[in-house]
């Protein structure tokens, strides 16, 4: 009996250690353009892919900070090393959040009811709505990573990672069980509701424990004012959030989408006003 208790254990936590490998490969092919495929696909490795949305954020940070430290570190000013970090990241996600948050700006701009403003968003046009939307929160974007980038070398990049993970942590906090899917099919309907309010907060801890480790490297201001950042932009998209769910009747890809870009965007602000 015991030796069968110990194999059930072993498989069990097999199990889980599958899903969660899944689950970050389905977090890396779903959240970024590098082509990655999870060998299972389930409500289970979709939570597993939204508890690791975060990591796969700071990478692509991560990314977008090295470009940052070497076009500075060989003379570009600020403002072009922001812009090109910032598309790259563009790249390296298909544009796809930026996609979500023009789609959600039609959307909720129309003034329809949700069946019509659903049907606006799933639309391949973007309209007067989404286009303002992206200039705004794209200049915003490079002028605060800009600001943040001349107050050291390194201190855009880690910026730039604690934005980019605390985009994602939106994400994961939007796929709690409080919050449903407003399409009966789509990205929403598959990761709706599959992380758990535990899974959420370790996330969230993770994300703030990264954002002041890469702070770390610039300043021990930026290691205290980084997580403050983070933890910042990751509440603002709960507004956001809310207003989805009262208008659309819960989560979208797009609405995944627009969380993300306005959690790094409000992250990035913070951290140029702190530093």
């Amino acid at each position: 009996m015991q030796s069968d208790s110990g194999a059930g254990s072993s498989g069990q936590s097999g199990g889980a250690a599958g899903a969660a490998l899944d689950g970050l490969r389905m977090a890396a092919g779903t959240l970024t353009a590098v082509p990655v495929r999870a060998e299972r696909v389930d409500r289970e490795v979709a939570g597993w892919a939204m508890r690791w949305a975060p990591l796969i954020g700071a990478g692509l940070g991560a990314a977008g900070g090295l470009l940052v430290l070497v076009t500075l570190f060989v003379g570009v000013a600020p403002p072009l090393a922001a812009a090109l970090a910032v598309g790259l990241i563009a790249v390296l996600t298909r544009g796809l959040h930026l996609d979500g948050l023009a789609d959600l700006a039609d959307g909720l701009g129309s003034g329809k009811p949700a069946d019509a403003a659903l049907q606006i968003m799933k639309r391949s046009d973007i309209g007067p709505f989404g286009v303002i939307t992206l200039v705004l929160v794209l200049l915003i974007q490079v002028t605060a990573l800009a600001q943040v980038s001349a107050a050291g070398l390194f201190a855009g990049a880690a910026a730039l990672v604690a934005a980019a993970a605390a985009g994602r942590l939106a994400i994961t906090l939007a796929c709690t069980p409080t919050v449903p899917s407003a399409r009966p099919d789509g990205l929403g309907a598959h990761v709706a509701g599959t992380v758990p309010h535990a899974a959420a907060a370790a996330s969230a801890v993770g994300t703030l424990l990264l954002a002041s480790l890469f702070g770390a490297v610039h300043s021990l201001g930026a290691a205290l004012a980084l997580p403050f950042a983070a933890a910042l932009g990751a509440a603002a998209s709960l507004p956001l959030l809310l207003h989805a769910r009262r208008r659309l009747g819960g989560i979208t890809g797009d609405v995944l989408g627009a969380l993300c870009e306005t959690s790094a965007t409000v992250a990035l602000v913070a951290a140029a006003i702190a530093l």
